[in-house]
C-alpha cells in the first residue's frame, strides 16, 4: 500500500469553531468538484471520518481537527496517486479559506 496524502492546515479559530466550519466543509467541496461523490461522512467527536468515490475508484481517509490546526489523511487508490500533488494543493487553497478567522 502507498503512504498516505497528509495535509495539515494552520488556523486559529480553537477547536469548536473548526468543526463547525468543517462540518459541511466536504460535502460543499464535492459540489465544486464535478468527479468528486461523497460516499461517507462521519463525525466522531473532533475526527471526522469519510469516503469518497472519483474517477471510479474509492478513496477513505480522516479529518482530526485540533485547537490550533486540522490534519487530513487519506489513502489514494494507485489510479488516484498521480492526482495526489494536485489534490494537496486544492486541499490546502480551500481548508485556508474555510478555516480563515473572519
Amino acid at each position: 500500500m502507498s503512504a498516505p496524502l497528509v495535509v495539515s492546515i494552520p488556523h486559529r479559530l480553537g477547536r469548536a469553531e473548526a468543526r463547525r466550519r468543517l462540518q459541511t466543509g466536504l460535502s460543499r467541496a464535492a459540489i465544486n468538484v464535478p468527479v468528486l461523490k461523497v460516499d461517507e461522512e462521519t463525525w466522531r467527536g473532533d475526527q471526522m471520518l469519510f469516503r469518497v468515490r472519483a474517477l471510479g475508484q474509492v478513496a477513505a481517509g480522516h479529518v482530526d481537527v485540533a485547537e490550533d490546526h486540522v490534519r487530513l489523511e487519506v489513502h489514494l487508490p494507485w489510479l488516484l496517486q498521480k492526482f495526489a500533488d494536485a489534490a494537496k494543493v486544492a486541499i490546502q487553497k480551500r481548508g485556508h479559506l474555510m478555516l480563515e478567522k473572519k
